[in-house]
């Protein structure tokens, strides 16, 4: 009889005993080199505390906000003005709805492996986690970086617009940060030609930035 499994345990998508030797002996380990992110490099730079959960996983995190409007919360709830609160208790009304959805896992295992919260997240949880993770948040453990070093990431390559100053980089590289975090290039807005109103405003910016009048297309590259 096959030994019985709880939820996100050590052997967590470890099917066979080979799975389990490479991870637990080979990669566990192992250094992550994150090239691709929506880690704000200002925020690794002053190294600033998260002062709650809404505030470290819910804003700017594009998956949790599609996986609310899919579920029939208002806008009010995820990019409004909503309390920090109260936009936490609608992710947890909808993380039920996420199962057999990677945002369903990736939720429990931060909850399980930084936090220590082994309960599952949903709408009669929701104030108690919020709680117990807020206590949490409030010590040094963490602070950007030190939740970047619990989980072994080596590099970061964030992700940056090309009218990005880069001067959180700059800071990052004037300090002794123990975490190499460069500039990728990311020039979706420049690519958002469908949008004209949006569109001109950015070219307006790219002018500034640049220093190049911006009449031809030749130019558009130039800058």
């Amino acid at each position: 009889m096959p030994e019985a499994r709880t939820f996100l345990d050590e052997h967590f998508l470890l099917e066979n005993a080979t799975a389990q030797r490479l991870y637990h002996e080979h990669a566990k380990d192992l250094p992550i080199f994150d090239y691709h992110n929506h880690l704000s490099p200002a925020r690794i730079a002053s190294n600033t505390p998260f002062a709650h959960l809404t505030e470290l996983w819910l804003d700017g995190d594009h998956y949790k906000w599609r996986a609310m409007r899919a579920n029939g919360v208002s806008e009010h709830y995820i990019t409004g003005n909503a309390r920090p609160a109260e936009k936490f208790q609608q992710w947890a009304n909808t993380v039920p709805a996420t199962f057999r959805n990677p945002l369903f896992h990736w939720t429990h295992l931060e909850l399980q492996r930084y936090f220590g919260i082994t309960e599952l997240l949903s709408a009669k949880t929701s104030d108690a986690i919020y709680e117990k993770a807020n206590e949490q948040l409030q010590g040094p453990d963490f602070t950007p970086l030190a939740l970047l070093q619990r989980m072994r990431v080596a590099f970061v390559g964030t992700t940056d617009d090309p009218i990005d100053d880069l001067a959180a980089h700059q800071r990052l590289r004037e300090t002794d940060c123990p975490i190499r975090v460069a500039p990728t290039f990311r020039p979706d807005k420049a690519m958002a030609v469908e949008n004209t109103a949006t569109f001109n405003q950015y070219l307006d910016k790219l002018e500034s930035v640049s220093g190049i009048a911006i009449t031809t297309f030749a130019h558009y590259l130039e800058a």
